[in-house]
């Protein structure tokens, strides 16, 4: 259905997102905006927050003086509910508590036609709109912190909301100029929902003590993130993610994968809360909560670095080659006479098929399918594991057993600062750290996509726009390879028997039809070329 962006727009919540989306309806919009707060003194507080980043763009030249004038000019404070009468469109950004917006909704319900949209990210907006008597008017449109920079908004239908109240919070949105993706009612929605394995996973390591939360946040931001799960916890409070988990498990019926981390329950408990309390995860006493990340190591070609083998047809396998090969080794197949006896040997295989057996000094086994105790009992072969893209300064993650041998360890490690990347050691899992959680994020969006939750271009640009993401998780799949990331979910079953690691029926279909990602140009997306 064709709509126009609605006109007069009323905002009740002057907190720090009440605020950005009246900025948003004023600024972007053009609307006459209308801001009510029951708090005391609240609405002033955000229109002089909303007044004073107008001012901060025009001193960075992002809008003209005369533009923010006209947005500072159609704001203007509301004094009760019954001065939204004339709005066409109310967002509310309230206290995430059902009773506050049923009260709410209800009250709105009465004093105005508008269409009325809650910016919820945890509470299912059929349940939100059972407290009104005018269900069809209510729609979710969740907007990301800051919304003013926040590039995405999620328009949310309830089970009666009407075509008309979709299509103008629709059209609001991208009036807004958001990337407005279209989700349903589902806990956590698209973005939330998407995202769960970043922490969880991430907590079920630290957990087990395969890594510890530095570490882990190290390993994730070398694979392009931002920030690690651990750090983005404690910058949005260790207790409103448990509060989140708390959420989802009881919203799902106890669904695995969503399971809260008792962990995290532990922390909450010390009361270590994150940034708010001064600690959490890290130490906020001091100017920096850590270290920053090294530079990558020196790239040179030297063509006296000899001979190294490669086996596998993965993408890993693949960019190991390439690297190798740009940096001088002299890289050979399972099998091929070099003439000379390769001085590593690096299986990048998924162990689907029967290869050439490994021929060198040192060997260093992919931790996908099974960990480095189960691939080489009682041998003294080092683990591995890494995903494509392989950037500069990437980073790859090295595990052994307890017979593991020295030198191979030493040759491992060397052999990968040739090719300009890092490494940790970790403990012995399948997909090690990184290649789980990925594995894991992979699993929800296709979950998410079978289910109906979104398109797979929605999905990807929620999680890259949403949450600033490197890539969009079924993308990222693709390029991975599908069968790698089954296999290691696969992996991850197999050693846990959990049904957390149960892969959605949607990933393991593609990989049966062939459709494993790029390399043959076909998994979630087509792909050229």
């Amino acid at each position: 259905m064709e709509a126009t962006p609605a006109r007069v727009i009323g905002v009740v919540g002057a907190g720090t997102m009440g605020g950005g989306i009246a900025q948003l309806a004023a600024q972007a919009v053009g609307a006459d905006t209308l801001l009510f707060d029951p708090a005391p003194g609240a609405a002033d507080a955000a229109l002089g927050r909303i007044g004073a980043a107008l001012e901060r763009g025009v001193g960075r030249g992002r809008w003209s003086a005369e533009e923010a004038g006209a947005a500072r000019g159609r704001l203007r404070i509301a004094s009760a509910l019954d001065d939204l009468a004339a709005c066409d469109l109310v967002i509310e950004a309230a206290p995430e508590r059902l009773e506050v917006k049923h009260e709410l909704f209800a009250r709105l319900a009465e004093v105005t036609p508008a269409v009325l949209a809650s910016n919820t990210s945890s509470i299912p907006i059929t349940a939100i709109a059972a407290g009104c008597p005018a269900p069809e008017r209510v729609v979710g449109m969740h907007f990301f912190n800051p919304a003013p920079a926040m590039r995405l908004v999620e328009v949310v239908p309830g089970l009666r909301s009407s075509p008309g109240a979709i299509a103008l919070a629709r059209a609001t949105g991208e009036a807004m100029g958001k990337r407005v993706i279209d989700a349903t009612d589902t806990p956590g929605f698209v973005v939330n929902r998407c995202n769960r394995p970043f922490g969880g996973e991430a907590l079920r390591i630290a957990t087990e003590r395969l890594a510890e939360p530095h570490l882990i946040d190290r390993i994730v931001r070398a694979a392009g993130y931002r920030m690690g799960p651990f750090e983005l916890m404690d910058l949005v409070g260790v207790d409103v993610n448990l509060a989140v988990a708390e959420s989802f498990a009881r919203l799902s019926y106890g669904e695995p994968r969503w399971r809260p981390s008792p962990l995290a329950a532990q922390m909450v408990a010390a009361g270590l809360l994150g940034r708010k309390t001064g600690e959490g995860w890290y130490r906020y006493d001091g100017p920096e909560h850590r270290p920053s990340d090294p530079p990558a190591p020196a790239v040179h070609r030297d063509e006296g670095r000899g001979v190294i083998q490669i086996a596998g047809d993965t993408m890993l396998a693949h960019e190991l080659r390439g690297l190798a090969d740009a940096v001088g080794w002299h890289v050979v197949d399972p099998g091929e006479d070099a003439g000379a006896a390769p001085s590593l040997a690096i299986d990048a295989g998924l162990g689907l098929d029967e290869d050439e057996p490994l021929q060198g000094g040192h060997r260093v086994l992919l931790c996908a399918g099974a960990p480095l105790h189960a691939l080489d009992p009682a041998g003294g072969a080092a683990g591995f594991h890494a995903l494509a893209p392989l950037r500069p300064g990437g980073l790859v993650e090295l595990t052994r057993s307890g017979t593991t041998s020295e030198p191979t360890a030493r040759a491992a490690e060397a052999f990968f600062a040739t090719l300009g990347l890092h490494t940790a050691w970790v403990g012995d899992a399948p997909g090690l750290v990184l290649g789980r959680i990925v594995a894991q994020l992979v699993n929800e969006a296709a979950f998410a996509l079978g289910e109906g939750v979104a398109t797979a271009d929605d999905i990807d640009d929620g999680m890259i726009l949403g949450l600033n993401h490197p890539s969009g998780p079924l993308a990222w799949g693709d390029l991975i390879g599908l069968d790698h990331v089954l296999v290691l979910l696969d992996g991850l079953h197999d050693h846990y028997r959990e049904d957390r690691y149960r892969a959605a029926p949607r990933l393991r279909a593609l990989v049966d039809e062939g459709r494993i990602g790029t390399i043959v140009g076909a998994g979630f997306f087509e792909h050229e070329g």
